[in-house]
């Protein structure tokens, strides 16, 4: 049975200039760089410059998506930002990024706000949107600012987040309805506002009028985590058709390097088949699976044809699937 399937066309990523090490952290707070990569996995994070914003990094990315997917401004009938930390309340990093792209009038552009999980989230959107016949062709960027929202005192978190950037470009493609077809197979969205408190920021617009800090319970957090990405991963096969042994790549939210060993592990998926960008990036919320993503399609590792199972979960608590074959 024919059906239009979400194909990504292209992919673009951008991180910023300043890199920091786990031994720059050390003249900071009481940490190493031994305590810190034997528990997350991270090395080094990206912190972005002086005056640059959140939107800056998203147009860097999406312009670099749009010049792998050979379209222009032009084409775009949808922009949407996943992010957290966006360069003023109102209005969108997804408006500003329309805007000096110089898309058509009247295109629509949001943003997002699904924490870690918002690039999925995006997706689902974007796909359902794709699927319904609303737009043909669109730009779906994750950004982060989260050296603005971490508390550099605190070691238990300034450890894992950094800075920066990923996009697609997506566009509708008829499929046959199968697991062989191109394209978004499956998603699948939750959340659980019950466990609100458990990863949160202490300001915000109605509270303290600040952004506040990122505060986190890190072994509540972890226990979620490997049981909720575990879920939406056997979700989206299951709607696929498909088993663990089907997919090439498990490409899961960057956060840490024991939460993607154990989504992998429960999954029975090798670990040469688990793509792990962390150790370079840090946590980088919302920019964390498109970042990885094109750093993967850039490199070759992630080729035509592969399949490609992409869990997330974040703050919210919220968390999601997404399988797509490139």
């Amino acid at each position: 049975m024919k059906c239009i399937r979400t194909e990504i066309i292209g992919c673009g990523h951008y991180l910023p200039a300043k890199v920091l090490t786990n031994d720059d952290l050390s003249k900071m707070v009481e940490t190493n760089d031994e305590w810190i990569s034997t528990r997350t996995g991270i090395r080094s994070r990206h912190i972005v410059a002086e005056g640059e914003l959140t939107s800056d990094m998203a147009m860097h990315a999406v312009e670099m998506a749009m010049k792998n997917a050979s379209v222009t401004a032009e084409d775009l009938d949808l922009v949407v930002v996943a992010t957290l930390t966006p360069d003023n309340t109102t209005p969108s990093v997804a408006a500003r990024v329309a805007g000096r792209l110089g898309v058509k009038l009247g295109t629509p552009a949001f943003d997002i706000g699904a924490a870690c999980s918002g690039f999925v989230y995006a997706m689902a959107m974007v796909d359902n949107m794709i699927r319904l016949g609303q737009v043909k062709t669109a730009a779906v960027i994750g950004v982060e600012s989260l050296s603005k929202v971490t508390d550099w005192t605190d070691r238990n978190t300034c450890v894992l987040f950094g800075d920066g950037a990923g996009a697609v470009v997506v566009r509708a493609k008829e499929g046959e309805g199968t697991a062989a077809d191109t394209g978004v197979l499956a998603t699948k969205l939750y959340a659980d506002g019950s466990e609100y408190e458990q990863l949160y920021t202490t300001g915000g617009v109605s509270s303290t009028q600040t952004p506040g800090y990122i505060r986190m319970n890190g072994k509540e957090v972890f226990k979620f985590a490997v049981g909720a990405m575990t879920e939406a991963c056997h979700n989206v096969m299951q709607q696929a058709g498909i088993s663990a042994e089907n997919v090439d790549w498990l490409l899961p939210h960057q956060a840490n390097i024991r939460i993607i060993a154990g989504v992998g592990q429960k999954l029975n998926i090798p670990t040469e088949k688990v793509i792990v960008t962390v150790d370079h990036h840090g946590n980088t919320s919302a920019a964390s699976v498109p970042l990885a993503l094109s750093e993967s399609v850039a490199s070759g590792k992630i080729k035509k044809g592969d399949m490609v199972l992409i869990p997330a979960m974040g703050a919210g608590f919220t968390w999601g699937g997404l399988l797509v074959r490139f």
